[in-house]
């Protein structure tokens, strides 16, 4: 969780308390934009009545969506909370440019020299690379 709030987060989720301890609510929205389901799933505890998970990020071993039983208890039916799929459609991209604008995304690289390009790539395509991954060429 210490990644997230260096990263910018004002509250996390990742557990599935966050927001509820914090604030005695919830999430109205959680973008799941990683690369691996199992990071997303508990999340949805996070969130609040008619909340939504919005999985903007496909995972990239192809691993099933999987709901734990846990997750879709009659608490989560009970509170009409929703997942929704999505490639960012242009209306979150240009709220995803906002904050960018803004200053409130801080990126963080992985950076590979040139000499080890396949193994970067093995990593991206293995979904490995926990950042943004950069070749440096020079």
């Amino acid at each position: 969780m210490t990644l997230a709030y260096k990263l910018g987060a004002d509250s996390v989720v990742a557990d599935g308390k966050g927001l509820l301890e914090d604030q005695g609510s919830g999430a109205d929205v959680i973008l799941g934009t990683s690369n691996s389901y199992k990071a997303t799933v508990d999340s949805i505890k996070g969130l609040r009545p008619d909340g939504r998970l919005v999985l903007m990020g496909a995972s990239a071993t192809n691993e099933p969506l999987i709901l734990s039983s846990g997750s879709l208890s009659p608490e989560f039916l009970f509170k009409r909370d929703r997942v929704i799929g999505s490639t960012k459609i242009a209306e979150y991209l240009y709220e995803a440019l906002d904050y960018v604008t803004k200053g409130k995304v801080r990126v963080m690289t992985e950076i590979f020299p040139l000499e080890e390009i396949s193994y970067a790539y093995d990593k991206v395509s293995n979904g490995n690379v926990r950042f943004k991954a950069v070749i440096r060429t020079y």
